[in-house]
């Protein structure tokens, strides 16, 4: 069995610095979900909160489905992941600047997050938020099965 994170490290890993892949329902003839990669804010114990433009395939299916799900890791040994997923409890039309810029923020240094808010700034016309409740979390952390392959390796080579 694959060891869960608690509460307290699931929601700390979540409101870490992770590119998010969110997926959303897409009802239309026999489609699987769309996956996209977002960027995306979360406090512990708060929302998860994604942009994306009003008339984009996303916002669609967000709106349709008033659901979805996130999912961020960790690529680096020892793997971990976090998956949520929740209702859409608001929708922001339009964007409120100061969440744009904070998400910017995250995910770029100062310089390159004013060059890039610069150079996006009519987004602030075309986007909306939505933001998501977690209601279920699906979390592996794989750092006990490294300690263990690590000890028998070590033991191998004192022999």
């Amino acid at each position: 069995m694959v060891p869960a994170m608690p509460g307290e490290e699931r929601e700390h890993f979540l409101a870490g610095l992770h590119v998010g892949v969110l997926g959303v329902t897409d009802t239309g003839d026999g489609r699987a979900p769309l996956l996209v990669p977002v960027w995306y804010r979360y406090e512990p114990g708060g929302e998860v909160v994604v942009q994306t433009g009003r008339e984009t395939v996303k916002a669609r299916l967000l709106r349709a489905a008033g659901r979805f799900s996130l999912c961020v890791q960790d690529e680096n040994p020892p793997y971990r992941y976090v998956s949520v997923e929740g209702p859409v409890t608001a929708v922001n039309d339009p964007v409120d600047p100061v969440e744009r810029e904070a998400i910017a923020h995250r995910y770029l240094d100062p310089e390159e997050a004013r060059a890039y808010l610069k150079s996006t700034a009519d987004q602030l016309a075309d986007d909306i938020t939505f933001r998501m409740r977690p209601q279920r979390w699906r979390t592996a952390n794989f750092a006990a099965f490294a300690a263990e392959f690590s000890e028998a390796d070590r033991m191998d080579r004192d022999g």
